[in-house]
């Protein structure tokens, strides 16, 4: 069975820096790595899906974003960890976009090029349109994380969330994961 972490790029996977775009402002989160390399031996593909409305404002370009996602994987590779793909949806919040958060289209593209079991999926951010992308694929569950905006998200947005699983990092995601499967 091929089963996915989607996961969320700034915020959840490293510390949310306003428009970020130059690599060398990237920044882990402390045992990120750990966290995903534990999930990839369960046997779990990781991919990002990300909205990078920077680009669409004109605050940086596409070339800059890749080159924060090349650091990132960089930073990553030190802990084994290998993401299958980054999906950018460059689009601001008012322009049509086919794959922007809570638009499930990136899950589904994941699905059709890596032969994915969407049921058995997870997907992992700290904002509720995050969530949102995963329930509308139909991900197995959507899991919030403190980190990020994640806490406002909890305290500000707890009955549109409440079907979503809520920890403190990606440590906690993984955990939560790997003890469902499990049960």
């Amino acid at each position: 069975m091929n089963r996915a972490v989607f996961l969320d790029r700034d915020g959840t996977l490293i510390v949310e820096k306003n428009y970020l775009h130059r690599p060398e402002d990237v920044e882990l989160f402390s045992g990120a790595g750990a966290a995903l390399k534990r999930l990839a031996d369960a046997g779990f593909k990781l991919v990002i899906v990300t909205n990078q409305s920077g680009i669409g404002r004109g605050y940086f370009t596409l070339a800059e974003a890749e080159s924060v996602n090349e650091q990132l994987a960089r930073e990553f590779a030190r802990d084994g960890v290998r993401f299958e793909k980054i999906y950018i949806a460059p689009e601001t919040p008012d322009q049509p976009s086919r794959g922007r958060k809570p638009s499930p289209q990136f899950l589904f593209d994941a699905r059709a090029e890596f032969g994915l079991n969407l049921a058995e999926s997870f997907m992992i951010g700290d904002k509720q349109i995050d969530l949102e992308c995963g329930w509308n694929a139909g991900v197995k569950m959507s899991i919030l994380v403190r980190t990020g905006y994640g806490a406002g998200v909890e305290r500000d947005e707890a009955e549109q969330i409440k079907r979503a699983v809520v920890v403190d990092g990606l440590a906690g995601a993984a955990e939560w994961i790997l003890t469902s499967l499990k049960g």
